[in-house]
């Protein structure tokens, strides 16, 4: 993987991060914040379409590695509204 299949990964990545936030409601942080959302929504995804058995409906090959879309921002919007959850301060 080069140096410009690495950014564009982590912008894809970000977009998919940013996404999820803006489903979800819930944004804390910047651009750092949506690639990690990204990466970790994608994990989470893909975890998620395995174990109900179901398609990677939009994966885009970046240098070699195939980074699933639409699992990436439903995983990212899943884990930004469990943290949304659990980071509300009780009155």
């Amino acid at each position: 993987m080069s140096l410009i299949d690495l950014l564009i990964l982590l912008i894809v990545a970000g977009l998919c991060g940013s996404l999820g936030q803006a489903i979800s409601g819930y944004s804390r942080g910047g651009c750092l914040v949506s690639i990690a959302l990204g990466f970790i929504g994608a994990l989470i995804g893909l975890w998620l379409a395995r174990a109900l058995a179901l398609p990677e409906l939009f994966a885009v090959n970046i240098g070699g590695t195939k980074f699933p879309i639409i699992w990436s921002i439903i995983g990212s919007a899943l884990f930004v509204a469990v943290i949304s959850l659990i980071s509300r301060s009780r009155a």
